[in-house]
């Protein structure tokens, strides 16, 4: 179990605070994708009613943070226009943001990211960790927008045609702090900043396992960790099953992640894991709360 005490203390995450020296269980970010080709829940929230009232039914829930995208990063996916992208996500971002609940964007392209940071979104969640021309100099402009650097290895149309690393655990560990130094050189504070290791972009079933067992191994950055183990096809190689029956082992592995120092979870099955995380909460204090 990890130590409490080595967590960060608080993240800024655009209007909102999240501050871990005053609570014990990681954040609930919900996934909604408004796409037709996600690769475990294409087109099922692509109209924009259904992505709202699934957004409605995660908030609900207990979800603290909706993020929102509009282009398919599963392996082998095409990009799309920045002007597709806003036309799928602006008409639902225009809606949650009335909402009490901090909003994210996962984009890559710098022009979606302007767009989204001057209608007021919290937060920019970036598959490219910000190395697309112009990135950092567009998030640079907004002061409190909370960002979250993924490692990918490659880029989602070849990420997985024979990942390979000498040592995944150093070469992320490398790669945020290289990142980092980049953001810290734009003056960019570090308050604003969350990590990810990026689980299923660019590794194998046993680089993502490693990453998992071995997430503490981040900690020294002090940063915020996003952990994305929802039903993920490591997942589903280890267990057989098909996707439809992906919610008890995504909950598995979010909880084994907190307990290694994951700080924001995203998943697809709020209320199953925010179940899990009440009753992880009951055994670690001994009592209900």
């Amino acid at each position: 179990m990890l130590n409490e005490e080595k967590l960060p203390v608080a993240w800024r995450c655009g209007r909102f605070y999240f501050d871990w020296s005053k609570r014990h269980k990681p954040v609930v970010m919900g996934i909604l994708n408004v796409t037709p080709d996600s690769f475990s829940d294409g087109g099922k929230f692509f109209s924009v009613n259904a992505a709202i009232e699934q957004a409605h039914h995660m908030i609900q829930a207990g979800a603290e943070i909706i993020d929102i995208g509009g282009e398919s990063t599963r392996p082998g996916a095409q990009e799309i226009s920045v002007q597709e992208e806003l036309d799928r996500i602006l008409p639902v971002i225009e809606v949650l943001l009335k909402e009490n609940i901090a909003i994210s964007v996962d984009t890559y392209k710098p022009q979606t990211m302007e767009v989204v940071a001057h209608l007021g979104v919290d937060m920019i969640n970036d598959i490219w960790g910000l190395r697309k021309p112009e990135a950092i100099e567009t998030v640079a402009k907004f002061p409190q927008l909370g960002l979250c650097l993924m490692h990918m290895q490659n880029s989602p149309f070849d990420m997985q045609i024979k990942p390979h690393y000498d040592d995944v655990l150093q070469e992320v560990d490398r790669f945020f702090a290289a990142r980092l130094q980049a953001l810290s050189i734009a003056k960019i504070e570090s308050n604003r900043i969350v990590i990810d290791p990026g689980l299923g972009f660019g590794k194998t079933p046993e680089h993502n396992l490693r990453l998992i067992n071995r997430l503490d191994s981040l900690i020294h950055f002090n940063c915020p960790i996003l952990m994305g183990a929802s039903r993920k096809s490591t997942l589903r190689k280890i267990t057989g099953d098909h996707l439809s029956h992906m919610t008890v082992p995504s909950v598995v592995a979010g909880i084994l992640a907190a307990d290694r120092g994951a700080h924001i979870l995203r998943v697809h099955d709020v209320p199953e894991t925010i179940a899990a995380l009440k009753v992880r909460q009951a055994i670690m204090v001994e009592g209900l709360s």
